[in-house]
């Protein structure tokens, strides 16, 4: 039985030259009604995890949560999946200095006033802050890197940098840590403490 995690991968192989024609039947058989296009897989981690949180099964709701690898893909996805493709609302969430690849993606393809939701430096810098880095370094220490974080943190290029610095950067270092800690920091949020740009995105949906 086809589900939303097939429609994401007929789209991906769509955007990197792969017939459309499958997205297309996918999207009508799933009643697919928006596309929230995500920078990578971590923030996807994130939305899914509040949603969880929250009570809700964006797939059963009609929304593909999507990881278009990187920004620069913005423009390319929204014209697939927006007004001049499969017709979906879209929206989707950003780092500051990449919100110039959204704001044009989604202008060239129709799309410019379904609006995206931007972080101040990128989600994890969000969640981090909406935590504090005690929190976060309980955290850590609960997921068994602690040691990890001690052995980076006496890394010279560590040296100078702010305590929140030196944690976003650790949560890169790895791969599969980042979309690990997507969903360990945002599980860990008191529900009043939800960073903006992911409140307003779940709410916008």
């Amino acid at each position: 039985m086809a589900d939303m995690g097939a429609f994401r991968e007929t789209v991906t192989a769509w955007a990197t030259g792969g017939p459309g024609e499958p997205a297309r039947e996918l999207a009508a058989r799933l009643s697919v009604r928006t596309a929230v296009l995500l920078e990578g897989p971590s923030d996807v981690a994130a939305v899914d995890a509040l949603a969880a949180r929250r009570g809700r099964n964006l797939a059963a709701e009609g929304v593909c949560v999507l990881p278009i690898g990187g920004a620069m893909s913005a423009g390319r996805f929204a014209h697939l999946l927006g007004p001049t493709g499969l017709g979906l609302s879209l929206t989707g969430l950003c780092d500051e200095r990449e919100c110039g690849y959204y704001a044009r993606g989604l202008e060239r393809a129709g799309a410019a006033e379904q609006g995206f939701f931007v972080c101040a430096a990128d989600l994890e810098d969000e969640l981090i802050r909406a935590l504090g880095v005690a929190r976060v370094e309980e955290l850590v220490r609960a997921e068994g890197d602690l040691r990890a974080l001690q052995t980076f943190l006496r890394q010279p290029a560590q040296q100078g940098r702010t305590a929140q610095q030196q944690l976003r950067r650790f949560l890169g270092t790895k791969r599969g840590r980042k979309i690990r800690y997507g969903r360990v920091l945002v599980e860990a949020l008191d529900p009043d403490r939800v960073p903006a740009p992911l409140d307003g995105l779940l709410a916008s949906l």
